[in-house]
């Protein structure tokens, strides 16, 4: 990550920059199921800011944790303190830009996928 990439402060979470984000790494951070439905999650309401609390995932605090953490690496979503909570939002637009259709392609994917299974 570059200078302007890293933290200042300790309430600050290091994020990559867009021109960072590798194809690589997004597509590692949704090959997971869980990592998945939460970025489904988020695309749902893009807009919106949730904590990780909001999500009800059938795992340890510490594994969601993991996930989330894989997710901001990888340029996937943003992450931002309000108060003690740990807000979580989707880089819609920098995925887009760097890869146009991709996102869209993923979730489409997954939302049949989830029919056919008949989960989530």
């Amino acid at each position: 990550m570059t200078p302007a990439a890293t933290a200042p402060s300790s309430r600050d979470l290091p994020h990559p920059a867009r021109e960072e984000i590798r194809l690589e790494g997004v597509l590692h951070a949704l090959s997971d199921p869980m990592r998945l439905r939460i970025v489904r999650d988020l695309a749902a309401d893009s807009d919106e800011l949730f904590s990780c609390s909001y999500f009800d995932l059938p795992v340890t605090k510490s594994t969601t944790t993991h996930h989330f953490r894989v997710l901001r690496e990888s340029g996937v979503i943003r992450q931002t303190y309000r108060g003690t909570a740990k807000m979580n939002g989707l880089r819609r637009d920098d995925l887009d830009d760097l890869f146009p259709g991709l996102l869209d392609a993923l979730l489409a994917a997954a939302d049949r996928q989830s029919a056919r299974l008949g989960t989530g």
